[in-house]
């Protein structure tokens, strides 16, 4: 039955690609975004079949205007990126306390029965198993570190979200993305840095085994799922998840970040030779999804990333030009 959706941060990499499969079964949907970091460029194509909102997430009353005569919420906007973790800790936290509340307030004030909120891997950090299932702990291993502003404050927005949702809501879900990847995800993440190094060292050595730094010693291990799977997971849990459910969504394909470097530098037809440096502080050594609670409802990922990484590199190739200089370090 055709259902109309509010998609916070839906010009987003995986907020405009929610969008377009929502569309394409059969429902309405309107976008709230102030497009900080999402573009209206995404909903190219459908902009069209799209009621557009422009607006702070932390602005309860746009939020809760744009919440009137929908029957779901699905909240993803937020600040990503680990450049922005360690840069701009109080702006994370500040988008996920304030955006979550809006949200909240929004879904009371109009009688919305439904709110879907994407969370993060990075609520249970280093995990105590791998791969790792929905129940184990969330964490905050070092208040200090600014790199877990943004763990910490999906953590608090779970708390929110389970606790609100007790009362006065139908359903209530939550999901945890494990490196979701595609064309033009964004800028600061590993993918996009690895293709955008590559596309210049291959331009500053045409020829033989290209030389290729990472940050650590290349052992740490990431499973990366390609937007398109993740995108009918996030479909079916929607269609088919329990009310105050949490469910991973990921490719338990594991790889450790040398692998993954090696992959992005043969997409050039190339060699790498890894050179490591220093981990940053607070890195996760080891991540891996356990999604037997998704499969239960029907998942199974099909693309692998020896399969999809192709088209990633191959958009930050052709976009590299418009890189900012924090996608090379």
């Amino acid at each position: 039955m055709p259902k109309r959706y509010l998609v916070t941060g839906g010009t987003g990499f995986i907020g405009s690609a929610l969008v377009r499969r929502l569309l394409r079964d059969g429902h309405s949907v309107r976008v709230i975004d102030n497009n900080s970091r999402g573009v209206l460029s995404r909903l190219t194509g459908i902009a069209d079949s799209v009621e557009f909102v422009e607006a702070d997430i932390r602005d309860t009353a746009a939020v809760t205007a744009a919440a009137a005569g929908m029957d779901s919420i699905l909240h993803l906007a937020y600040v990503n990126g680990t450049e922005f973790f360690y840069k701009k800790p109080e702006l994370v936290l500040d988008i996920a306390v304030r955006g979550m509340l809006s949200v909240l307030d929004a879904c009371r004030h109009n009688g919305v029965g439904e709110l879907v909120l994407a969370s993060s891997s990075e609520t249970y950090q280093t995990p105590p198993m791998s791969p790792t299932p929905e129940a184990v702990p969330l964490v905050v291993p070092d208040i200090a570190n600014p790199r877990y502003s943004y763990g910490g404050g999906k953590i608090a927005c779970e708390l929110m979200a389970m606790n609100y949702g007790r009362t006065g809501f139908e359903r209530v879900m939550i999901f945890r993305p494990h490196n979701v990847y595609g064309p033009d995800m964004g800028w600061e993440h590993v993918i996009p840095q690895f293709a955008v190094r590559a596309h210049r060292a291959v331009r500053q050595q045409p020829r033989g085994t290209l030389r290729f730094p990472i940050l650590g010693d290349g052992t740490q291990t990431r499973a990366f799922c390609h937007i398109e799977d993740f995108v009918d997971g996030l479909a079916l849990m929607i269609d088919k998840g329990e009310h105050l459910g949490i469910y991973h969504i990921g490719n338990p394909e594991e790889l450790t970040i040398a692998e993954v470097a090696t992959q992005v530098v043969r997409c050039f037809d190339r060699e790498a030779e890894i050179v490591p440096s220093e981990a940053p502080r607070g890195e996760t050594n080891r991540r891996c999804p356990d999604i037997t609670k998704l499969r239960g409802l029907g998942f199974c990922p099909r693309v692998a990333f020896a399969q999809g990484i192709g088209g990633a590199v191959r958009w930050y190739s052709e976009h590299a030009d418009q890189a900012p200089n924090t996608a090379t370090n």
